[in-house]
């Protein structure tokens, strides 16, 4: 039987203790509760889908979508646009290359040997006597 005298400053250090006791066993139950899992380990098991963050956040997680599309289409724009710059630079270089052989047979058939045996032909010859040029001097009009 417990008929033990207790007294009074005893029994309320008996009653702190457990009431101590009571508060860590909460406390640790609380913390369990409380204790989630990483970041990660949510990602990887897709536990973040089904919490209230996903729900809060729906505007951030689009908009982090919207970036993440807009990176992908530049980067294919600029890989279009790349290839369209080779492909124009190509056609340049080629018209070039025309234009500078056209140039030379223009050069080549308008050369002076070139025109007169072609225009021998027609009796046509080159003159020996240099040419001459004339200039009239106009009369200076005076002002009356």
């Amino acid at each position: 039987m417990e008929n033990d005298f207790l007294d009074r400053s005893q029994l309320e250090a008996k009653e702190a203790a457990e009431k101590a006791t009571q508060k860590r066993k909460k406390a640790k139950i609380k913390a369990q509760k409380n204790k989630r899992p990483s970041s990660f380990v949510q990602i990887l098991n897709g536990d973040f889908l089904t919490k209230e963050f996903m729900t809060k956040n729906l505007n951030f997680i689009f908009f982090i979508m919207l970036l993440l599309l807009l990176i992908v289409g530049k980067g294919y724009y600029g890989k279009r646009l790349s290839s369209d710059v080779l492909k124009t630079q190509k056609e340049v270089d080629e018209l070039t290359s025309d234009y500078f052989e056209a140039k030379a047979r223009l050069e080549e058939k308008t050369r002076r040997s070139e025109l007169v045996e072609k225009l021998e032909e027609t009796g046509l010859k080159e003159t020996v006597n240099p040419t001459k040029v004339i200039k009239i001097k106009k009369p200076e009009e005076t002002i009356e």
